[in-house]
Formats: structure tokens, sequence, C-alpha cells
């Protein structure tokens, strides 16, 4: 196992809150090298469903649905089962897993690919465990449209539906990507990828036709810059937390998905209110994955550590009443 995925002493599982449902995480399960200024990290365990699972896990059970190949080893699944993550749903197959390879300038918002081999990702068809069938919280990490809304169709009573897609789908794949977002609760993207969608610039005109499409509320990510969410109840907007030493900000994006969707999933549902303290748990859970290479500052992570950095949140967007 890379040194840079292996915690310092084993760690329990955190213990979700009593109300929390499980939440099916369906994405890639991969091997990621890195370099950035602050070093390098070669084959570290990462992709969408890991880290998403991974920040989840504070909040709620999650399951997961994704696929392996031979370089995944047995203490890479007790890893993750360590932290209380199902894996009945992970299917191996002969091969590798996915591998990315990437390096990152100064300015963490400019990388270079330097590989992607999807190997055993390259024919992942998801297969839902009927024992998942009955999960009533569903996240679709970034695989081909047709598949995520297979998922969907697969899971017809999940009260909460939320995914993510990217340009590539966007531009190669725009019809299946329409019929996705048809089956959506909340749609979690990026800035880019909402302007693409929506041919907009403009963020606010931009989510009002995204969820014209289908998704009742939009989460768009802007870095450094924050996190807004689009609904209609209206909008709200948290700022990007003040980090100054950005190890890595590979998973970041999936890690927030995983701060919000797991909140929600430890929430009764109907409480508008609950949909703006996910957009502050996403923002924490990105900027936590950003402090150390790959998944490791997530391995380590307590939910008192979560929710003091929430406080800390709070506080950014505090604007005392004019005098």
């Amino acid at each position: 196992m890379p040194d840079s995925i292996r915690p310092s002493a084993p760690a329990a599982a955190a213990a979700p809150a009593a109300a929390a449902v499980p939440v099916l995480a369906v994405g890639s399960v991969a091997f990621d090298s890195i370099a950035t200024p602050r070093g390098r990290a070669e084959r570290v365990l990462g992709g969408a469903a890991t880290y998403f699972s991974l920040a989840a896990r504070l909040f709620a059970p999650v399951r997961i649905v994704a696929v392996v190949g031979e370089d995944f080893l047995p203490q890479h699944a007790a890893l993750l089962a360590s932290r209380g993550i199902c894996l009945r749903g992970l299917e191996r197959r002969p091969g590798k897993c996915f591998f990315w390879a990437g390096e990152y300038d100064a300015n963490p918002n400019l990388r270079r690919t330097l590989a992607t081999e999807l190997n055993v990702f390259a024919d992942f068809q998801p297969q839902v465990p009927e024992e998942y069938r009955s999960s009533e919280i569903l996240f679709l990490g970034n695989i081909a449209p047709k598949l995520q809304t297979a998922v969907c169709r697969a899971l017809p009573h999940a009260r909460l539906v939320g995914g993510d897609t990217m340009n590539y789908w966007i531009q190669s794949q725009p019809e299946a990507v329409r019929e996705f977002l048809s089956h959506l609760d909340l749609l979690i993207i990026n800035d880019s990828e909402a302007v693409e969608l929506s041919g907009e610039w403009n963020l606010a005109a931009a989510a009002r036709r995204i969820r014209a499409l289908g998704p009742q509320r939009i989460i768009i990510k802007r870095g450094e810059h924050g996190a807004s969410l689009y609904g209609p109840e209206g909008c709200c907007s948290v700022p990007g937390y003040p980090l100054e030493d950005v190890w890595d900000p590979t998973g970041a994006g999936d890690s927030f998905a995983g701060g919000a969707i797991g909140y929600l999933a430890s929430r009764p549902p109907g409480d508008a209110q609950d949909l703006r303290r996910a957009l502050v748990y996403g923002s924490v859970l990105g900027s936590f994955a950003c402090e150390r290479f790959g998944v490791e500052r997530l391995l380590e992570l307590t939910r008192e550590e979560v929710d003091a950095r929430y406080a800390e949140f709070l506080e950014l967007s505090r604007i005392p009443a004019a005098g």
C-alpha cells in the first residue's frame, strides 16, 4: 500500500447520526499519481467514489458501486471498510484500476493531465446489488450519462438523487446528459461546466436554464471563490475557505459533494435550511481534501474537526448590521 494512503494509526469509523440513512455512491475507484509544488505522490488511492465516500461517511453510512482491478489489494479494501464504507457493490475484474496522472502549477487551478488509463473502468456497467436498491439517497459520480440514467431507473424510489457531469460528456453526448438531468433532484457542477451546459456566462442565468432541464436545485462550485446554491428558495452563497497551503486539489469537488450529500442524508427531509447547511459542509470537506495528497487528510478527519471548520465558515460569512 502506498505510504500516502496509510494512516499513522488505525482510525475508527465515524459514528453517523442516528437518523442518517445510507448513501449509495456510484463512480470510480482509482489510483492517481500527482505532482504539485508541495511534492509528488505516486499511485495513491483516488477516484470520485473514493473521495465522495470518505467525505460522506462522516455523516451517514455509505455504499459504493464501482469496479476495480487486480491492483486494488485487500489492504485497500480494508482501509475503506475501516471507515464504515460498505464495499459489497465493488466489482472486481481482471486488469488494472482506472489510473490518472497529473501535475499542478503554483496556481492550483492550472492542471496538466499526464496520463489517463481507463483499464477496467472502460467497460464499467454499474451493477446495483439488490440490498442497495432500497437506498434513499443516491449520488452519481462522473461516469457516462447513459450509465447514470440506468442507475437512476434501478432506484426509482430514492428520495434524493444527486449527481454531476463534466465538459467531455456535455460536449460529446448532450442528449444523454439532458436525459440524465431529468432524473436529478440536485446537480453539483463547477462554473465552467455550468456555462458549457447552459450557454450562459452569468451563473444565475445558467442555474435557471439548467433547473429547467430537471434538477430542482443546483450547486455551482467556484473553487477558492466559494460555491452557490440555486433553487426554489432562491440563492445562497458561501465563500471559499482561506486555505494558505494547498497540497493537492485533486478530489476537492468530489469531497464537496460527499460533504453536502452526506449531511443531507443525516437529516430528516423537508427542512429547506438543511440545503444551505449542506452547502457549507460541502465547502468544509472540499477544503480539507486539499490539505494532503490524495485521500490522506480525509482518512484521518474527524467529525469534530469538520464541525469546528463549519463554525469558521459561519464566522467568515457573518456581517454585523449597519450602525
